[in-house]
């Protein structure tokens, strides 16, 4: 009886090769440090949505893709589960941005895009996408590091 249960327990634990374990192992940590560099980048200024929250949305978005894919889904379901993923950013992304009342200015739009283009990063990893992923990160890195200071250079 205890061998049955040591072979089940096994099966379920272990049910991938070590070439898999590898790969996703790869893709989730490549995921959540994209995610970290772009809420370092918000978490720098201040803002409310950091390195721990990016990197949640872009390890989150991965697993999404990656699981069912595993599971031997479809593209065709693998497309339903992202636009699942898209929605859902969206709502998290909506709770960001403040519109005030007094003065009518909108606040957190950048902050909302940052989360929706982080869980684009995610899903580029998830699906194995990470030269996509990197590079879109690190543009998107630059556009929040680097365009503030134009704006000011063009000022003076």
């Amino acid at each position: 009886m205890w061998a049955r249960v040591v072979e089940t327990l096994s099966d379920e634990l272990f049910d991938i090769d070590a070439a898999r374990v590898t790969r996703i192992v790869v893709r989730l940590v490549i995921a959540a440090l994209l995610g970290g560099l772009l809420g370092y980048e918000r978490e720098r200024l201040g803002k409310s949505a950091g390195v721990r929250t990016h990197m949640l949305v872009s390890l989150g978005a991965a697993l999404f893709v990656l699981v069912p894919e595993q599971a031997g889904a479809q593209s065709t379901d693998v497309a339903r589960v992202i636009q699942g993923v898209v929605a859902g950013i969206g709502f998290l992304g909506a709770g960001s941005i403040i519109k005030n009342r007094d003065d009518g200015n909108v606040s957190g739009l950048t902050t909302a895009a940052g989360i929706w283009l982080t869980a684009a990063v995610g899903v580029a990893c998830g699906l194995g996408r990470t030269s996509t992923a990197v590079l879109s990160a690190l543009l998107a890195f630059a556009i929040l590091a680097l365009v503030p200071h134009l704006g000011r250079v063009r000022d003076s």
